[in-house]
């Protein structure tokens, strides 16, 4: 995990600047300390600590005046970074007054300031991917509407089928990213919830104030007040990583079809920001695809051991709740990574209609043999038409143009005039309902 400050060498290529800076060593520290101080603030306003213990405890909830090496280190003797900072901050509290010192965490335990910490980290670090998905979604859209009828070839399995528009195709990426984002923002909001329970999620320490406490806690902190504490039930979390994610997922499928469209043979779309190569100076490297796809094959196994983590013991668990702490923060940034990519790639996203036409004729109508085949069956039938077809196509790969195939064997002339078969073999009119396709995702995206 970068620590935000540039010690990460590959973190600008798969990453994300401003998430980093969210989810750094001292962005982590800096939350646990935030919820320190605002835990102070509510319990001296319920007369449950001296009103006069806050501002030492508000002054002293500065990461910037902790050694991070040193409160790692201790970490690793005491088992997580709640309790080395605590006894830091402790005494940083004393320096400024001695009385006010005794008052720090009071009630809490360590689970308690590191989930609500890492809440606030997720608060801060998930709404730039947000952005990301929507700039992804409204370069999609501009695609969409540009290039309803530009026609190109449909593939499937890899192979040629029928005729499909670049605009539906990018009509679908809209709609994919529009799923996500909504998605991805409902369990964001769902996971935003104050963790305060106390040692065994009972909030006994604070007698009678325990749930008045962490509610105007989470008030405090801009959280949702949860009915019970959550130490051993990690479903919130989970959901958010499963969001992530499918995220990663949907956006590897976008760079895998601009990957394979970018490619030499295809030439159909291209990067405006691309990648070179060390030793052959013509390459045109798809580095934004390549982000979102590595991201695309980290995920599953990072969203694997978050689930994993879910069968938590009794009421706090033992290795798997440590297992999250460095898991879901990397889940977070290589999704930043991928988004961003993503967005940056179809923004600057370059189509050339000709090659796709260019693409779509290479195999001299055999794209469209479904719709002649259909006309033809009208006449003889769906297994003869299909028949006939395929036998024309059979020569066709040989040699030559579908059309003429066609037109060369009575049993088809005698139905279709050589007008109605290069009618029916016209890729720009077997591309079927897209128009409205598209206008209807695009309409959906135009009022979101």
């Amino acid at each position: 995990m970068s620590s935000g400050e540039g010690s990460d060498l590959l973190g600008p290529l798969f990453g994300d600047a401003d998430v980093a800076d969210h989810l750094s060593d001292r962005a982590r520290l800096q939350a646990m300390l935030d919820v320190e101080a605002a835990l102070a603030d509510v319990e001296a306003e319920l007369g449950v600590v001296p009103r006069g213990a806050v501002e030492p405890i508000r002054a002293a909830a500065d990461a910037g005046r902790y050694d991070v090496r040193a409160i790692a280190a201790a970490a690793a003797r005491d088992g997580n970074l709640a309790i080395p900072l605590v006894r830091h901050l402790t005494k940083e509290v004393e320096a400024i007054d001695a009385s006010a010192a005794r008052y720090v965490h009071w009630g809490a335990t360590s689970q308690d300031i590191l989930d609500t910490g890492l809440v606030l980290q997720l608060q801060r670090a998930v709404p730039p991917i947000l952005a990301h998905l929507d700039r992804a979604a409204a370069a999609a859209a501009s695609h969409a509407r540009r290039h309803v009828d530009t026609v190109m070839a449909g593939r499937t399995w890899l192979q040629h089928s029928t005729p499909v528009t670049f605009g539906v195709k990018a009509a679908g990426w809209l709609d994919a990213l529009m799923r996500q984002r909504a998605s991805l923002g409902m369990a964001l909001e769902d996971a935003r919830v104050v963790q305060f329970g106390g040692a065994s999620g009972t909030l006994a320490a604070l007698g009678d104030k325990g749930v008045a406490v962490a509610d105007r806690l989470a008030a405090r902190l801009g959280l949702a007040a949860p009915d019970l504490p959550w130490h051993a039930h990690r479903d919130r979390l989970a959901r958010l990583a499963c969001a992530l994610g499918v995220t990663c997922g949907t956006l590897g499928k976008i760079a895998r079809d601009v990957s394979l469209l970018a490619q030499t043979e295809v030439g159909e779309a291209a990067e405006q920001q691309t990648g070179g190569s060390s030793a052959m100076p013509h390459k045109r490297n798809p580095v934004g695809a390549s982000v979102a796809l590595a991201a695309a094959v980290r995920a599953p196994g990072l969203v694997a051991t978050l689930l994993a983590a879910m069968p938590q013991e009794h009421e706090r668990g033992l290795g798997g709740w440590q297992a999250e702490w460095t898991t879901l923060p990397e889940l977070v940034l290589v999704t930043a990574g991928a988004s961003r990519a993503v967005a940056s790639m179809l923004e600057g996203l370059v189509i050339d209609a000709a090659r796709m036409r260019e693409n779509l004729e290479r195999t001299g109508g055999l794209i469209a043999s479904e719709r002649v085949a259909m006309a033809l069956a009208a006449h003889v039938g769906r297994t003869d038409a299909h028949r006939l077809v395929e036998h024309a196509a059979q020569r066709t790969q040989a040699g030559g143009t579908l059309a003429d195939a066609l037109a060369s064997d009575p049993a088809v002339t005698r139905h279709l005039t050589r007008d109605e078969i290069d009618r029916h073999l016209s890729a720009e009119s077997y591309v079927g309902a897209v128009r409205a396709l598209v206008e209807r995702v695009v309409r959906r995206f135009a009022r979101s």
